[in-house]
């Protein structure tokens, strides 16, 4: 009985004023730590080597016991007595000035686990979100200093307590204006307890700030952003923490981000750091080798070799990706912030004095890292961005007196530039930009031209058969005779395909057979070599054009492209065609396949391949109908190729064992017998490519079927 009241009486003592107890306990524990810095000696200790971290963990544990004892939302005397003397604005100082040496990531996990562990909403009080600002002002200010890691998991609660109340996240960016210009001078009792959450809430909705600099939560997660400490993962964790800003759901927020912070600014001026960084040279060949870049794994592959500058254009096309990310993920508002700082301070600030300089060595480098870019961007509001500066907005057609888009025109022109460098590199270029799913690509540079229909003569036959022309075939082949292309030395089997788009055909258009048969047999028996070797036989390049129709029909399918030619009734008569620059310089240097580097020859008809994919009938019929009635002056890609073989068989028949060259240059191509050096191997080169070209024009048309409907 004596022991059972013993017991009762105990427990009434513990439960009747717990709270002075714990009060006494923190009070003593806070003295503690004051006390070291009036009794220390010898300012070298570390600080973990002092008791200031097992007494910070003291005040943690009886902060958490004293709100597990007391109603949600109710400040207890501990809570009340760390508000009201500013304990946080102390140790936010202690800090600062790094003493004991490591006080500093003390602080901040103390700071962290104050917010991560306790319920209460201590963000809307001055004195917390003070200190706190403080603390990310130094992140941000000494990015190196050691205490990364536990920067960035301050900086990771922050974030995780404002996606739960979106609210909050003008207290961390705004500091002491969110608070209608109180002043720091404000009694302790004023700056620690007025502003509760439901004060905070019954106050008027503040202004958006000018963007701020100083340090702020966003300054501080893009610094950390830089970091090279990958063991712990501090930028990855910075990164993913932006990302969950930015694609907070709440407008109010979003505007504070977009407007009131430096983010957009910061972001973007990073990027024009890093693209700084890669060597004016950088080789495009190099630029397309690199795979793809991530956001998520920055850093890896650093230092494993390669070409000069790589681990530069890694880690500036790993903070595209995170962009590219971030603007895919974010709130609109946010997203159209950050493309539109993008666009001014790298597209026009950056990237478009590169790209009209006169330096051969600067525009092969910028050219090399936007064909980068290009293929890096999935985000369609930065990819719209992009493809607006590169090529301007105009859809209406071309003609030759336009006033071009400068930077498109420039573009263009060095496709067929007269170092073959940079006319590679330009090729490979408007190569990405005709992949990317964006349909004002292809409308600018070849479609608007080919509205109007205006490359088909107009005569007596219906309009819509396409059928050959009123003229004799015999008479119109005198007259090809005459032109220089078509001169005599013919072999005999060359003599029915001197232009088989005039020849005749029962239902008065190619059918899908015929017009494949049409590119297979342009290139006579005399010059082709790829059945006399044992390669992958026509299936492959059938296979090859059937995914590469099948991405640019995915790609096309928003786009509302018609299914059937426009019909030529409904067409302006009387129209110059014009094919447009971009299609003249392709066929100009078409025309020229047997005088150019064998490269050059390739990426040159690899972008008339991805040009002719595209599931727009007119480019079909433009690019893969041999059968075109062709109006006066005007040439298609058949007819180009026409001229081609005719110029081919001339000069075959003036080279002595142009057979057995032609085969033996096939075989170096494949490696089979080793690169020899000898006369007419840049044109024994062009007849290989202008071979294994038509094939795939043939397989494309065959995976296509006509402009109609699908095969």
């Amino acid at each position: 009985m004596l022991s059972r009241l013993g017991a009762l009486l105990q427990q009434a003592v513990e439960t009747r004023e717990p709270s002075v107890d714990l009060l006494e306990a923190f009070t003593e524990h806070w003295t503690g730590i004051t006390g070291y810095y009036l009794e220390a000696t010898d300012e070298s200790v570390p600080a973990r080597r002092t008791d200031i971290p097992w007494r910070l963990r003291q005040l943690l544990d009886i902060l958490a016991h004293e709100e597990r004892q007391r109603p949600a939302r109710d400040a207890g005397p501990c809570l009340e007595y760390l508000l009201q003397h500013k304990l946080l604005e102390t140790l936010a100082t202690l800090g600062k000035a790094e003493y004991p040496p490591g006080m500093r990531q003390q602080v901040l996990l103390f700071f962290s686990r104050l917010l991560g562990q306790l319920q209460h909403p201590l963000l809307h009080y001055l004195n917390v979100h003070r200190p706190v600002q403080k603390l990310l002002q130094l992140s941000g200010d000494r990015l190196g200093s050691g205490a990364e890691k536990e920067e960035v998991q301050l900086a990771a609660v922050l974030c995780a307590k404002i996606r739960q109340d979106a609210s909050l996240l003008p207290y961390v960016l705004e500091g002491k204006s969110i608070l209608n210009g109180r002043r720091a001078a404000e009694s302790s009792r004023e700056e620690g307890l007025e502003h509760r959450p439901g004060a905070a809430a019954s106050c008027p909705p503040a202004q958006p700030s000018p963007p701020r600099r100083d340090g702020d939560l966003v300054t501080c997660l893009v610094a950390l952003c830089r970091s090279k400490v990958r063991r712990a993962g501090v930028a990855l964790k910075a990164r993913e923490n932006l990302l969950l800003l930015a694609g907070l759901s709440q407008e109010a927020a979003a505007t504070c981000l977009a407007r009131g912070s430096a983010l957009c600014q910061l972001l973007t001026g990073h990027l024009c750091e890093l693209y700084g960084a890669v060597p004016a040279g950088t080789d495009p060949a190099d630029v397309l080798a690199m795979d793809r870049a991530s956001w998520r794994s920055q850093g890896d592959g650093a230092g494993d070799g390669g070409f000069p500058g790589k681990e530069s254009l890694a880690e500036f096309l790993g903070w595209l990706d995170f962009l590219d990310e971030l603007v895919m993920g974010a709130h609109p508002l946010v997203a159209d912030a950050i493309t539109e700082a993008v666009e001014e301070k790298f597209f026009q600030g950056i990237l478009q004095p590169q790209l009209l300089q006169m330096s051969e060595l600067a525009v092969l480098g910028a050219t090399a890292v936007l064909t980068g870019t290009v293929r890096q961007l999935r985000a369609p509001a930065l990819l719209h961005r992009l493809v607006l500066f590169l090529l301007g907005p105009q859809r209406h057609p071309e003609t030759p007196g336009d006033a071009p888009h400068p930077l498109r025109a420039q573009l263009i022109d060095r496709c067929d530039h007269l170092c073959d460098e940079i006319s590679l590199a330009s090729l490979r270029l408007f190569e990405e930009l005709l992949r990317k799913p964006h349909e004002h690509v292809a409308h600018n540079l070849v479609l608007r031209n080919l509205e109007a229909r205006a490359y088909l003569q107009r005569g007596s036959h219906a309009p819509e058969e396409r059928g050959p022309p009123e003229t004799d075939p015999e008479e119109d082949g005198l007259d090809l005779e005459e032109d220089p292309y078509f001169s005599d030395g013919f072999p005999d089997s060359f003599g029915a395909m001197k232009n088989p788009s005039l020849a005749s055909t029962p239902s008065g258009k190619g059918q899908v057979s015929e017009v494949v048969s049409s590119f297979l047999c342009l290139v006579p028996e005399e010059a082709k070599t790829s059945s006399c070797m044992e390669e992958g036989g026509y299936d492959t390049y059938v296979h090859d054009a059937l995914g590469m129709v099948q991405a640019c029909r995915a790609s096309a399918a928003p786009w509302g492209w018609p299914s059937s030619p426009r019909p030529l009734d409904s067409c302006h008569p009387g129209v110059a065609f014009y094919e447009g620059h971009f299609l003249k310089v392709l066929f100009d240097r078409m025309s020229r396949i047997l005088d150019q580097p064998y490269s050059l020859n390739l990426q040159v008809t690899s972008v008339l391949s991805q040009l002719a994919a595209l599931p727009h009938p007119h480019l079909h019929e433009y690019l893969l109908d041999p059968y075109l009635n062709l109006a006066p002056g005007c040439r298609s890609l058949f007819s180009v190729l026409v001229r081609v073989i005719g110029d081919l068989m001339q000069r075959l028949q003036r080279v002595p064992h142009s057979r057995a060259k032609l085969l033996l240059v096939r075989r170096q191509l494949l490696g089979l017998v080793p690169g020899e050096q000898m006369d007419h191997t840049v044109l024994f080169k062009g007849v290989v490519v202008l071979e294994e070209f038509c094939k795939e024009l043939a397989a494309i048309a065959l995976v296509k079927g006509p402009p109609e409907g699908p095969p």
